[in-house]
């Protein structure tokens, strides 16, 4: 655990020092962002943050790699440097979306292209769920899914890109629940399992540093640079956990989920793939573009219903805690006891939700039925009591 928590200080430390020179070399490039309708800054603010995550990401993995316990991992599998060879791709391609505004086609097609290549390279679901079990994917249907898997994450986090810190927040979060999912398994599947913790905790560690510059009020962005780089770890992670989990070792009654290699990655980052997939179908069904841009995100419309930036990020931080940890609690303790959880912390987080609609609403609501006793001849007293009148109405105000 303490090699864990020491790669991920390292890689916080690394991006954290990191993101003010990045920051720089973002304004000179010219990667800030004018002022769109859709924003909800109101300040020109430099994006291109996830160079300084990528940098961070890199030099966790390199000190992984002189660790007495996880070097030798590390030199047994290449995979950590395929997912950091298509980590330094899918960041050049969000750094230049960052300063020329790609055509989303070209952008999804280079997504595309650079997750066949990792898939290709062996980081792909080798195991997938079917009926009562796990089958061995042949391996054109592996590339298929982990290319779909990883596209779909990648777009997910970039959609959910909308405020300060809510990003980074919401892949920390998963990337936390992942490795204790991760850590569990390691004691039956050590090698994925243990590899896929280390590029976890980078991820977390890359997160939490970036944080500290991109809280409200941001000095830097993240970018496409940075939400397609998280969305891409973090599923990286994930399949290299779940995608190599080994039939014949799998216990059904220890591991709920025989589904978890398609269903954790997706649970993890339940909030930004609600939000990606409504907003393709509010978009369709208006005859646009699926990557058409809107202020009809989930974090756009807690800032219309009055929340404030930091209230709208903290709430949608705790969504995505209860989701991620929730699905990796069915692995601890009794579904009943899970579901007893949700029942108590849900309504208490739905109320907190929609608690500035509430407090707007209901003195409009009172007013209402104050006007609705005026107009039915009754008398309105100070303690809101109503008593009829037919003659000489009088109203206390």
């Amino acid at each position: 655990m303490r090699v864990y928590l020491f790669i991920a200080a390292v890689a916080g430390a690394a991006t954290y020092l990191l993101t003010p020179l990045v920051r720089h070399l973002a304004i000179d490039m010219g990667a800030v962002g004018e002022i769109r309708a859709r924003d909800v800054h109101t300040v020109p603010t430099p994006r291109m943050g996830g160079v300084a995550m990528l940098l961070g990401f890199a030099v966790a993995l390199c000190m992984a790699q002189s660790l007495p316990w996880i070097g030798p991992l590390m030199h047994s599998t290449n995979q950590a440097w395929v997912i950091l060879l298509g980590a330094v791709l899918i960041c050049l391609l969000g750094v230049c979306d960052d300063i020329w505004d790609l055509d989303w086609m070209l952008k999804m097609s280079g997504q595309i292209l650079i997750s066949v290549l990792v898939s290709w390279q062996g980081v792909q679901i080798v195991s997938l769920p079917w009926g009562r079990g796990l089958i061995t994917a042949s391996p054109s249907l592996s590339m298929a899914v982990t290319a779909f898997l990883i596209v779909a994450s990648i777009n997910a986090v970039n959609f959910v890109d909308g405020l300060d810190g809510l990003a980074a927040g919401i892949v920390a979060i998963g990337g936390i629940a992942f490795a204790t999912y991760g850590y569990v398994l390691a004691r039956d599947q050590p090698s994925f399992a243990s590899m896929a913790i280390v590029i976890d905790v980078a991820l977390v560690g890359v997160c939490v540093g970036f944080l500290m510059h991109n809280w409200h009020p941001a000095k830097l962005f993240m970018g496409d640079s940075g939400s397609m780089l998280l969305g891409y770890l973090l599923t990286c992670a994930s399949i290299v956990i779940t995608g190599h989990l080994d039939p014949a070792t799998m216990d059904t009654t220890t591991y709920l989920p025989i589904f978890m290699p398609i269903l954790l990655p997706i649970l993890v980052l339940f909030l930004p793939v609600l939000d990606m997939v409504l907003a393709i179908i509010r978009r369709l069904a208006h005859g646009e573009s699926p990557m058409h841009p809107d202020r009809m995100h989930l974090h756009h419309r807690m800032i219309r219903i009055g929340h404030s930036i930091r209230s709208a990020v903290l709430i949608l931080w705790a969504w995505a805690a209860v989701i991620a940890f929730g699905s990796v609690a069915f692995l601890f303790f009794p579904w009943w006891q899970v579901l007893i959880g949700f029942a108590i912390v849900i309504p208490v987080l739905t109320v907190l939700t929609a608690l500035p609609y509430l407090l707007r609403r209901l003195p409009q609501l009172r007013a209402e039925r104050a006007e609705r006793a005026i107009r039915r001849g009754q008398v309105v007293t100070p303690r809101g009591q109503h008593s009829a009148g037919r003659a000489g109405l009088h109203v206390r105000e």
